[in-house]
């Protein structure tokens, strides 16, 4: 009687563990895990075709938890598909998950990399829900033909024509003593872990005409990830690196802009008739190196341009502008000038500024120009024919001659709101015929410089 009475409890204590296993997780407090918050489809389609890709859902809760349902969020009209745990369709209800066990899904787009409505990037979303809460699956994949580089290093003299965009995925290292070579109207589109790193050369020469200019840029172009700032690393030429030439060039909404690090046999890099646009730290930044500048627009940047640790450089008809916006906070000095750093690394400084625009606004800032001088090397700042604008007397560590201080400089046409800028000049803008002839024949929209008896300040000529 007392085995057949322990045999009775020991089958209850199962029946209730059972049961217990089995019950169902209700709270808005249950976990849900992802393997991935996006998945990204940068196969390279050269053709009508279909790729696949898989994820897995994580239930790390003690008790059974059911997902009310699974969505497609685009629906029929998607590019892509889905298949939960076997199950296919756009909208898949009551999907259950064993106390700590996982699902599979599966996503696959089909995609025709030809035709030219799709825009390049092409995304979606999955929406899960479960106990009144929601998360979200990424979809993004690449809606039009180009050509993909992961962690790509060029070995060899290499040129890039514009026949396909080029997406760079990963750190992209062109070796010493090697070129690149970019032709007109190529257009480069970088990841968020995708630097350019230059130890080689760097030849991008593109044309006047917006088809024919050479762009980089994020592969986030949908809005509004096409408006952020910092959404790739920037362009960097290191030590070895020399004769780099960009002209007609769009960089934009990078972390940093170019940077130029050490000294080169000639100048390490020359900017001409370039545009560098919404970068959150540093647009042209100079370590102890060679720049030079002619006809830039650097506008919307943290800092415009940063030299340390001394070098030479020369700008020549550049903009240097920043006005504070939803983006970019203008809380740093558009042009600082140092022949020190923060490790006390001392080097003789070389700058010329001329015909040039340095102004900012609708930030805290009162010195558009500042500078850090260390007397133990030498500091030489020409600063000859521009419009600038600082609250501190710069005179003393700075030659300025023949230059406007203080004055609106009367853009074209400012709207904050709507993100316009304009920074062409009104017809009664102070910067009109204040420059001096350098020989500098054309503006950065390739239109003649000189219209009056003198160019225009700046990298724009009234016309």
């Amino acid at each position: 009687m007392r085995c057949y009475t322990l045999a009775i409890a020991s089958l209850l204590i199962l029946i209730v563990s059972s049961c217990k296993k089995e019950s169902i997780i209700t709270s808005a407090d249950a976990l849900l895990h992802l393997s991935e918050d996006t998945l990204h489809f940068d196969t390279v389609f050269t053709s009508t075709g279909s790729t696949t890709q898989f994820f897995r859902i994580y239930n790390p809760n003690n008790q059974k938890l059911i997902l009310s349902s699974v969505q497609l969020m685009g629906g029929s009209n998607s590019f892509f598909k889905m298949n939960i745990d076997g199950y296919s369709g756009t909208n898949l209800p009551n999907i259950e998950i064993a106390a700590n066990d996982s699902i599979y899904g599966f996503v696959t787009v089909s995609i025709n990399p030809n035709s030219a409505n799709l825009p390049f990037v092409v995304r979606d979303s999955i929406q899960i829900n479960y106990n009144g809460n929601s998360r979200f699956l990424q979809l993004e994949a690449y809606g039009q033909n180009a050509r993909f580089l992961r962690n790509a290093t060029v070995t060899k003299d290499t040129t890039w024509t514009n026949t396909l965009p080029i997406v760079l995925l990963g750190v992209f290292t062109v070796n010493d003593g090697k070129t690149l070579t970019i032709n007109k109207g190529t257009k480069v589109y970088l990841h968020a872990d995708a630097p350019m790193l230059v130890n080689g050369t760097l030849k991008a020469i593109g044309e006047k005409y917006d088809s024919t200019r050479i762009s980089f840029q994020s592969d986030r172009i949908d809005s509004p990830y096409n408006n952020y700032p910092g959404a790739w690393p920037g362009i960097y030429f290191t030590q070895n690196s020399n004769n780099n030439i960009m002209q007609y060039c769009i960089i934009k909404n990078a972390y940093q802009g170019t940077i130029a690090q050490s000294p080169a046999a000639s100048t390490k890099l020359t900017l001409n008739e370039c545009i560098l646009d919404n970068i959150y730290d540093i647009a042209i930044g100079g370590n102890n190196s060679s720049i030079a500048a002619r006809n830039c627009l650097i506008n919307n940047c943290g800092y415009n341009l940063y030299i340390t640790s001394g070098g030479n450089y020369s700008f020549n008809h550049c903009t240097f502008v920043t006005i504070g916006n939803t983006y970019i906070d203008h809380k740093n000095s558009a042009v600082t000038l140092s022949n020190t750093n923060s490790s006390n690394q001392i080097n003789p400084l070389a700058v010329t500024i001329q015909n040039s625009i340095i102004y900012g606004e609708g930030g805290l800032v009162d010195d558009e120009i500042t500078m850090a001088k260390n007397t133990s090397s030498a500091f030489n700042v020409l600063l000859t024919n521009i419009l600038y604008k600082t609250k501190t007397d710069i005179s003393a560590n700075a030659t300025i001659t023949n230059s406007i201080k203080n004055a609106l400089p009367l853009f074209d046409s400012i709207d904050v709101g709507n993100r316009y800028f304009n920074f062409r000049l009104k017809a009664t803008s102070p910067c009109i015929d204040k420059g001096i002839a350098t020989g500098v024949i054309t503006d950065l929209d390739g239109n003649p410089r000189i219209v009056g008896n003198l160019p225009d300040l700046g990298c724009y000529e009234k016309q």
